[in-house]
């Protein structure tokens, strides 16, 4: 598979991360859409030399890959196994790459109806869109060293989206105070379900 330059002429990617986009786009067509990576058991190949940074850009040995084409290739081959690793699979190979944070980032948010009706659907930075409710919940994280909150959102397959800063804030503004497990917490809700972020006293954003 010949691969696209990027704007300084540079190949984005090379040979080895080259057949891998060549099986995402054959795999992706047969499936005519995700290719169906949580079936396939492929041997283990080793690691890549490729990092998904915690704010969504994908690198391959240390340079950015521009092209969103190639990085949305990658990430329909993007597999979390229960060993806690990320890999890149195909039918016949399993290499594994370094993720940060989440593979992907939220940067918009749908909102329809309002209150406890109300649904939030999600779009990542690779394309998906995801609706938040039981089978896709919203997690959120408080750093224990710098105290920043993080929200994540299911995608699929234990795979998450970091909430971006500026829909972090839409979620805030939307968010209500419920009696939760015996105690009272600040949080959202979406496809019914209450997604606590903290308890309400501690809330100082």
């Amino acid at each position: 598979m010949a691969l696209p330059e990027n704007k300084q002429g540079k190949e984005p990617v090379g040979a080895a991360a080259s057949g891998l986009l060549s099986a995402a786009e054959t795999e992706g067509r047969k499936a005519k859409g995700l290719p169906p990576v949580h079936l396939w058991n492929p041997d283990f190949c080793g690691d890549i030399d490729m990092r998904i940074a915690r704010d969504g850009t994908w690198f391959y040995m240390g340079t950015p890959i521009g092209r969103e084409r190639l990085v949305r290739l990658f990430s329909t081959i993007l597999r979390h196994d229960e060993d806690g690793k990320y890999y890149l699979v195909t039918p016949v190979e399993k290499v594994g790459i370094k993720v940060e944070d989440a593979p992907f980032l939220a940067v918009a948010m749908k909102v329809e109806g309002e209150g406890r009706d109300q649904t939030l659907a999600f779009t990542t930075n690779v394309g998906d869109e995801t609706v938040a409710g039981k089978e896709h919940p919203i997690r959120f994280v408080v750093d224990g060293e710098t105290g920043e909150p993080a929200p994540y959102v299911h995608v699929r397959a234990r795979l998450e989206a970091l909430i971006n800063r500026a829909v972090f804030y839409d979620l805030v503004e939307m968010g209500a105070e419920e009696e939760h497990e015996g105690r009272r917490w600040f949080g959202v809700w979406s496809g019914g379900i209450f997604f606590p972020f903290m308890p309400a006293e501690e809330m100082a954003f």
